[in-house]
């Protein structure tokens, strides 16, 4: 049986990734009849322990956790380490932790903003990194990087952060090409998880066509992995909206992307 290994894995689209792989497994993994078992990593122990009680009793899978703050140099190298470990290898790896910063430029603190980066930039590079140098050896494997569709848009450090996962992911699956290792990056739009509650965001004023499904958006990224796609934008609204992005000239879409910001997004 494949092994997966999910961070930011007890709420979310996280969570939605674990529940969706112990119970049906990637699309490499349904010719054996079995889902994946589980490496779970989060900050908090009691929750990962109770999920993946509850995922071993309905699916049968074994879970691992392995409670970590990848904000912490010792969580991120605990996380490297079972990534390394040859004996247990981790078949597919799901990078989704992160956080939002509420407020503008110079309202953060420069100590928040680079804790973020090092959650969604070093944790990132430094566990995909660890996991694809094992898999390439066997010659299969992948990687999902969870970024954002706010990578197509000039908003804060949240949004840079966000395109710079993008770029390495998309560059490195570039190299990767002829490994039998597939990496992809995936950008959500606004999905109904703790994310925003967690930033102390208000969520009242976002429309409700915008938000997404975590269990749909999981199914949809598995498939564009499934078909060895490096950017996954899974949902034809959201394909929309960053295929405009990409085509309105930056100043332009720097004054849209700051209004829409300051109502509804992080920095």
């Amino acid at each position: 049986m494949t092994t997966a290994l999910i961070t930011g894995a007890t709420a979310g689209i996280g969570a939605a990734f674990a529940r969706r792989l112990a119970a049906q497994g990637t699309a490499q993994a349904k010719g054996h009849g079995a889902g994946h078992n589980l490496v779970l990593v989060a900050r908090d122990a009691g929750r990962l322990r109770e999920q993946a009680a509850e995922l071993h009793d309905r699916h049968g899978v074994e879970v691992e956790v392995i409670s970590a703050d990848l904000s912490d140099e010792a969580g991120i190298a605990a996380v490297e380490e079972r990534l390394g470990d040859r004996a247990r290898p981790v078949d597919l790896l799901v990078n989704n932790a992160g956080f939002g910063n509420k407020g503008q430029f110079l309202d953060v603190p420069v100590a928040d903003e680079l804790t973020m980066l090092k959650v969604h930039c070093e944790a990132v590079l430094r566990l995909t990194t660890a996991a694809v140098v094992p898999m390439r050896e066997r010659g299969r494997g992948g990687v999902v990087n969870v970024a954002s569709v706010a990578a197509f848009v000039p908003r804060g450090t949240y949004g840079a952060s966000k395109a710079w996962v993008v770029q390495f992911t998309q560059g490195a699956a570039r190299d990767l090409g002829e490994s039998g290792v597939r990496l992809m990056a995936l950008c959500p739009g606004f999905v109904r998880t703790e994310f925003h509650q967690r930033a102390g965001m208000d969520t009242g004023n976002i429309p409700g066509w915008m938000w997404l499904d975590a269990d749909r958006l999981v199914d949809a990224a598995l498939k564009d992995l499934a078909r060895g796609k490096s950017l996954s934008v899974p949902d034809p609204r959201y394909k929309t909206l960053t295929g405009l992005a990409r085509l309105a000239p930056r100043s332009a879409l720097a004054r849209v992307s700051t209004r829409t910001g300051r109502r509804y997004g992080p920095r």
